[in-house]
Order: C-alpha cells, then sequence, then structure tokens
C-alpha cells in the first residue's frame, strides 16, 4: 500500500506544487497517504484473516471475501493448470501467488482458484500433489532446455523493440509535463535539428527510437527469461524463469496437443525461432493468463528450438514430414492484396494532398515507390512459406511471412473440419481448410490450398470424418457394352 500511495502521490504532489506550493502539496499529500496505507492494510488484514483453502479428496474449497463472502469449489480432476508466480514483495518475504486452473474461459476469473500469498514451500507442495495423476504418468526426463545467455541476441530483432524505442518518447514527455517543462523539452529538440534537412531528422530520430528500444528489449528479455529452464516431470512439463519476478508453469503431457514453432520476421532472418505448446487447458487474455505461458522455449537458434519440439512430442515432425507447396494461384491471391493495400494507403494520402495540404501528394507517392517493393516481396515470401503436411501422428501447417508459423497438430486432437471460400478462391480453385481442435489457439489454418488438396488432406488426416460431405465419384455408366467415365 506503501508503494500504491508513492506511485499515485508523486506526480499528484508534483502537479500541486506547481499550481501553490510545496507545503500545501505536502499538506494534502501525507494525510491521504497515510488514510490509504492504513485503510488498504485494514481491508487486507480483514481479508486475509477471513481467507481459507483446503484440498479435499476430490475438490480444491477457497472461501474469501470482505463485505461478500464467497465460496469456490473446483474440482481436482478439472485442474488443468497450477502456476507459480512470485514478484519481487512476495519474494523478499519468502512467499508466491499460486494459480489453480481450469483451463474454461470463464468471466471474471471463474476458472481458477488464486492464492495469494502463500509461502514458496507451500505452493510447491501444492503444484506437486494437484498435478499428480495416477494415470498417464511417464518417467521423468529431467531438463529438456536450459538458458543460454547467448539468446539474448535475439532480443533486439523482436517487434516490440520499436514500440519500446517510441514508448520511451512518450515516457519522457509525460515526465516533462509532471514538471512543467513538456514544452521546454520540445523546444530543445527542434533547436538541436535547427537547419538539417526534414529527411535526416526524422532518420535520426528513428535511430534513436530503435536503439533505446534495443536496449529495453534486452532489459525485458533479462527479466523474463533469465533463469529459464524446460524440465519434464512425472507427467508434465514445466517452464521456470524469471529474474526479478520468478515464474513456474506447468503443462500436463495428457493434455498436448501439438507444438508450433513460431519464427517473427527478425528471428527468422536472424535464423531462429520459438516454440509454443499446442495444450488444451491453456486460455490466452483472459483469468490472468497470457500467451507465453505457452511458451516453451523462447526465441532461439532454429536447431535448438527444433531439437526441443522433438523431445517435447518425442518424434521430429518439422523434419520428418515432407512439406506440399501451394499453387501459384495463392501468390497471385497475395500479390493482389498487398498491392491493393499500398494503392489504397496512397490513395489516401494523395486525397489528403487535394484536400488538406500539398505535402501529402509527396508522402502519397513516396510511400508508394516505397512500399510496393516491401509488400511484393512480402507477399511472395509468405507463398513461399505455405505448405501442408500429414505424418504418421501429426498434421503438419506452415504460414505467415511477418509471424511465420509451423503447428504441429494431433490428428486424434481434431474434432472438426471447416472449408472456407470466398468468390476469389472459388474462381481460383482455393480452399482454406481450418482443423478445429480443443487445444491452443482453437482452429489452425491451412490457407489457399487447392480443393482437391484440401478436402484429400481432411479426409486423411481423420478418417470418415469429413466423409459424409464428400461426394462421391459418379459411378460408370454402361454404353454399348462397354464403360466409360463421365
Amino acid at each position: 500500500m506503501a508503494g500504491v500511495s508513492i506511485s499515485a502521490g508523486v506526480p499528484t504532489g508534483i502537479g500541486i506544487a506547481q499550481a501553490t506550493s510545496i507545503g500545501t502539496a505536502l499538506l494534502w499529500l501525507l494525510p491521504a497517504a497515510a488514510l490509504l496505507v492504513a485503510g488498504g492494510s485494514a481491508v487486507e488484514y480483514v481479508r486475509w484473516r477471513r481467507t481459507r483453502y483446503r484440498l479435499a479428496p476430490g475438490r480444491v474449497e477457497l472461501r474469501t471475501g470482505v463485505l461478500v463472502s464467497r465460496h469456490r469449489s473446483v474440482q481436482r480432476d478439472r485442474i488443468r493448470t497450477v502456476d507459480i508466480t512470485a514478484d519481487p514483495l512476495l519474494r523478499a518475504f519468502g512467499l508466491v501467488t499460486v494459480r489453480i486452473g481450469t483451463g474454461e474461459q470463464s468471466g471474471a476469473g471463474e476458472a481458477s482458484v488464486v492464492l495469494r500469498p502463500v509461502r514458496a514451500a507451500v505452493g510447491e507442495s501444492l503444484r506437486r500433489e494437484l498435478l499428480a495423476r495416477a494415470d498417464g504418468r511417464v518417467a521423468a526426463d529431467g531438463a529438456l532446455a536450459t538458458l543460454d545467455p547467448r539468446w539474448i541476441r535475439y532480443a533486439p530483432v523482436s517487434f516490440l523493440a520499436p514500440l519500446l524505442g517510441v514508448s520511451a518518447f512518450g515516457g519522457v514527455l509525460q515526465v516533462a509535463k509532471w514538471f512543467g517543462l513538456q514544452s521546454e523539452v520540445i523546444d530543445r529538440v527542434l533547436g538541436l535539428f535547427r537547419g538539417v534537412p526534414l529527411a535526416v531528422t526524422l532518420a535520426v530520430l528513428v535511430a534513436v527510437a530503435l536503439a533505446v528500444g534495443a536496449v529495453a528489449a534486452l532489459g525485458l528479455w533479462v527479466e523474463m527469461w533469465w533463469n529459464y529452464r524446460l524440465d519434464r516431470e512425472p507427467g508434465t512439463l514445466r517452464v521456470r524463469r524469471g529474474l526479478f519476478t520468478t515464474r513456474s508453469t506447468s503443462i500436463e503431457e495428457s493434455r498436448l496437443r501439438g507444438v508450433e514453432l513460431v519464427e517473427p520476421l527478425g528471428a527468422r532472418l536472424a535464423g531462429a525461432a520459438r516454440v509454443d505448446a499446442v495444450a488444451t487447458g491453456i486460455t490466452t487474455g483472459k483469468d490472468g493468463d497470457k500467451p507465453d505461458h505457452r511458451t516453451l522455449l523462447p526465441v532461439a537458434p532454429r536447431a535448438t528450438a527444433r531439437r526441443v519440439a522433438a523431445a517435447v512430442l518425442g518424434e521430429p515432425p518439422f523434419d520428418a514430414v515432407p512439406l506440399t507447396r501451394h499453387p501459384a494461384a495463392a501468390r497471385s491471391k497475395r500479390l493482389r492484396w498487398a498491392l491493393g493495400g499500398v494503392a489504397t494507403v496512397a490513395a489516401v494520402l494523395a486525397l489528403g494532398g487535394v484536400l488538406v495540404a500539398e505535402v501529402l501528394l509527396h508522402a502519397a507517392w513516396v510511400s508508394a515507390v516505397v512500399l510496393v517493393p516491401i509488400a511484393a516481396a512480402l507477399a511472395v515470401d509468405a507463398h513461399r512459406g505455405l505448405g501442408h503436411g500429414l505424418g504418421e501422428r501429426y498434421l503438419v501447417a506452415r504460414r505467415g511471412s511477418v509471424r511465420r508459423a509451423t503447428v504441429a497438430l494431433q490428428r486424434a486432437g481434431i474434432i472438426g473440419w471447416t472449408v472456407r471460400q470466398s468468390i476469389f478462391q472459388r474462381r481460383a480453385g482455393l480452399a482454406t481448410l481450418v482443423a478445429t481442435t480443443a487445444a491452443g489457439a482453437g482452429a489452425y489454418a491451412v490457407p489457399d490450398a487447392s480443393c482437391d488438396d484440401a478436402l484429400a488432406l481432411a479426409a486423411a488426416a481423420v478418417p470418415g470424418l469429413l466423409d459424409p460431405f464428400l461426394e462421391p465419384p459418379p459411378a460408370p455408366v454402361p454404353t454399348n457394352g462397354a464403360f466409360v467415365a463421365t
């Protein structure tokens, strides 16, 4: 509560001090901070006194609440994940947060039980006990992957780096605004580039943003992935990582339906990839779960990623399954969409140049000259990346250019098919085949395959599932004692 009061009080105090005086700001803020700390601590104390949990033979129960008492009960056989997290404050007291999840897409945190905080030893004991299963247990293989500090070189090539650079500029302006110096900072920056051509100014600012973003990305990578380790324990895969905030994520192997090899453009150009789990019971964006909870291996050399994926699955589907390339019509479709997007941007800028400012006309032709080759190259690369194949146990599908992803999905985990065709796809003889599963993203697409290949793939991957929707070949028709095909 003291940390909350300080983080909220500092900018507020600066604003009050600018309008009045430092004494007035302290006169207002110190009593408010004391009240916030005392009141918040009292509420938390009452909540702590009223919180109880227990592990019954078939259930996990949690009873808590201050004004409204809540009693939550989760069946133990529905528990899919037990995640242990400890931020720096909890670590200072030897405590952790334990999140017991069922993997359901319920709202308002109804799909999990959160124990915050418990002792670290208790959290580890709960993880082992709740994930223990009498069936499907396998022997522990120990570490499948451990951190290689050299992997940090891939952090600056992530898409996060430029975003962090832009955010840093925004943070500087926000802090300057607190002290009433925003205009002065902007004037000083503009003064540094007085007399410098606009193109050079923009280039320098972009370079500075990229440099700052790269440094920030390095720091973020260290915080997220320091002490990384992937272990196979009896019946589970366990990922541990984190420098200041430690995290431990466990995935039952019986819930694993495959893995996804993800290659963002920067990492792919550097010969790297990451490995994500395709498993039931791992939700994203709800109930406190995040996409990185699926990550089994951070961005690492592609050979290492393939080795870890093979170790997790027990076989190397990415190396053993040859991929069928998609027809040239898929490349034409991507070229049309890419060039159409560039034309739309140029047209909007040109219209703005006619109606608003002439400088937008120059921006229109410059953007067309710059973006056309980039868009065409990405479209061709996207087509080159398309592919699908069928192994003994896995369906393998690859797609994407800016974010290339290759998924190895268990054929036994496919519960349905969707075949989509737009008007343009029907004219080109293409179809998008979507495999529906209860794991991972819920659906994995094989885009713009030929119709015959898509239907043959679906029929072979899960025999019998698509048969009621396929038209049988016509029977031969007798003509003058001979059979001819119709």
